[in-house]
């Protein structure tokens, strides 16, 4: 989908479909009314008729309206309120969204500028806007011998005030930026287990790299593994005929002696449990296990399609969980790369392992703030439902950071707290540590677990187990989250 922005009136354009803005009772907003008048008052007549009442989301499609050179005229409703909420204006952006998929034209052109969306400058508001368009797009559709019909829509160009056109053609690249990496993240998701493994990963890794100068990629393989004394990690991964793999991405847009910040991701390609296992029902959704390293290579795609000023680490933890003669037992000891021991006492509490580890890797690049990502618990799913991810964090200063791009990014994040208190659940008789801390408070005790491989920087845990993938039904299939709240994030500290 090509995006343009432009600034002229909305009557005198041709294009195959005009979208305005209609308010609740029927209130025409500045570019109907401007419509309105150059058709001879035409929208006014059938707005009469009670065909639409401009309830947010409600959209009516006017065909061949006089002394317009617009084919049709598509009325979107935009509901009673002066400002309009995130949730409010995605839901209306994705009305109209749906509305043009079922039509022939190849171009469509919205004026919808006059809008006001809460707390939302011309940038931020053409962020979510094109952001929202861009995804609304996606299809996953590489298996199916039928594959879905092409769009005739090609084009879409957003009428702006010539004053905030920069802006908004600058939120509009970001938006574009950030709704491929979503795309990247929700691919990698919904690829299959067979397919996509740890290999599998690390080779869309060195493709990326080979097409970006300033992104170099480092593969760690078993030998490299066991070398380092990633005990916790390979323990993970020795049940799997499928070898581990720990992923190295180190993007060089800043000044070379700029300390990076680093982006952790699991990548658990499936997860069966391991000895631990896991019910048969819904087992297969196991393949978004590894949703948190794929945010980050969508994050990084993003990000190297924007070329921010910036030093990025991303590091995936890629191995996959299963059950075999060689697998790690609950009750086995596994020495970690920190020199930590953990007592395994259930093996389908593996993020965690693979987790470790790649934190204490992480201190060599001395960040300037670490963030992991993972599908952690189903813990995090009981607390806060699929529409937040859980928060966690060693650092209050950038604990807010993320919470503040989560909320401008509307991809939000929920802190939970990481109390001392906690930490005693995690007690073992055996070992330093076990890497399980019993049936309450699933989410926070493996924050705690993650933290104690975390003091030499500024940390972050994000939980997305209910944000990372929609269970069941026709809608089932990756988000892309939280690629939008990760770049955000990223931008806030290149500004």
């Amino acid at each position: 989908m090509e995006f343009l922005v432009k600034s002229a009136r909305p009557e005198t354009l041709k294009t195959a479909t005009l979208v305005v803005a209609i308010g609740e009772g029927r209130k025409l907003g500045e570019a109907a009314k401007a419509v309105d008048a150059a058709a001879g008052g035409a929208i006014t007549t059938l707005l009469k008729r009670g065909d639409l009442a401009g309830k947010a989301g409600q959209t009516l499609l006017l065909h061949s309206l006089p002394n317009l050179k617009a084919e049709r005229v598509l009325l979107v409703g935009a509901g009673k309120e002066r400002e309009l909420s995130d949730r409010q204006f995605r839901k209306m952006i994705a009305a109209v969204n749906g509305a043009l998929k079922g039509l022939g034209g190849s171009d469509a052109t919205l004026a919808l500028d006059e809008l006001v969306v809460k707390g939302r400058d011309a940038y931020g508001k053409a962020r979510l806007m094109v952001e929202t368009l861009a995804d609304g797009g996606y299809v996953f559709d590489r298996f199916k011998s039928q594959k879905a019909d092409p769009k005739a829509l090609k084009k879409i160009t957003l009428l702006v005030d010539k004053a905030a056109q920069a802006d908004v053609e600058r939120g509009s690249l970001h938006a574009q930026a950030i709704a491929n990496g979503m795309a990247f993240t929700r691919d990698l998701g919904n690829l299959p287990p067979n397919l996509c493994h740890p290999s599998f990963i690390a080779e869309e890794a060195k493709a990326m790299a080979k097409e970006h100068k300033n992104l170099k990629v480092e593969v760690l393989d078993e030998k490299k593994l066991k070398e380092l004394g990633a005990g916790a990690f390979l323990a993970v991964a020795q049940g799997s005929e499928q070898p581990p793999r720990m992923i190295v991405l180190n993007y060089q847009g800043g000044k070379k002696d700029d300390k990076p910040f680093a982006l952790v991701g699991k990548g658990i390609t499936f997860d069966t449990g391991g000895i631990s296992i896991k019910p048969a029902a819904g087992m297969d959704e196991m393949k978004y296990d590894m949703c948190g390293a794929a945010s980050v290579l969508g994050t990084f795609r993003a990000l190297l399609e924007m070329q921010l000023p910036i030093n990025v680490v991303g590091l995936l933890a890629c191995a996959e969980n299963m059950p075999s003669g060689r697998a790690t037992r609950p009750g086995d000891i596994v020495t970690t790369m920190s020199g930590q021991t953990v007592e395994i006492l259930n093996t389908d509490a593996e993020g965690r392992l693979v987790l470790c580890d790649t934190l204490t890797y992480a201190e060599r690049f001395k960040p300037q703030a670490v963030i992991d990502i993972a599908t952690l618990t189903g813990a995090c799913i009981v607390a806060l439902g699929s529409n937040t991810s859980g928060l966690m964090g060693n650092n209050d200063t950038l604990v807010k950071q993320i919470l503040k791009a989560g909320e401008y990014a509307d991809d939000r994040a929920w802190q939970l707290p990481l109390f001392d208190e906690y930490q005693e659940q995690l007690d073992s008789p055996f070992a330093d540590i076990a890497n399980i801390g019993g049936p309450k408070a699933g989410t926070i005790t493996a924050g705690c677990f993650l933290s104690r491989f975390a003091k030499k920087f500024h940390w972050a845990h994000l939980d997305i187990a209910g944000t990372a993938w929609i269970s069941g039904g026709k809608d089932k299939g990756a988000t892309g989250r939280p690629v939008p709240l990760l770049t955000q994030y990223l931008l806030d500290r290149v500004k």
